[in-house]
């Protein structure tokens, strides 16, 4: 397994959803925001591994297949936290990470 640059962010994106799950349960008038952040964080990431791995020709089977993974892990905490706030429906949530688990079986089919 080959750690591109791409990849490091990619791993990096991972572990800001458990860092985005503590500022919405943190105690503070701000949390909304930061948690709000975290995700505004993960999302440039994940443009910002792209870009880089187009531009400089980083490309990794591991990447490609973790990329996409850590993007259905911070979309389903983001749901999840919604749901808790009573901003979504959990049948909505539901339809939404079952569409992108399943998108994401088909194309590896």
């Amino acid at each position: 397994m080959t750690l591109t640059i791409p990849t490091l962010l990619t791993f990096f994106r991972i572990l800001l959803i458990p860092v985005m799950v503590l500022c919405f349960y943190w105690q503070h008038p701000w949390s909304n925001i930061f948690t709000t952040a975290v995700f505004v964080a993960g999302a440039l990431t994940d443009w910002l591994d792209g870009w880089v791995a187009r531009r400089f020709n980083m490309y990794s089977a591991f990447g490609a297949f973790l990329d996409p993974v850590s993007d259905k892990l911070m979309v389903a905490a983001a749901l999840i936290i919604l749901v808790q706030l009573d901003r979504v429906d959990a049948i909505v949530a539901t339809i939404i990470i079952g569409r992108e688990i399943t998108i994401s079986a088909l194309r590896e089919w």
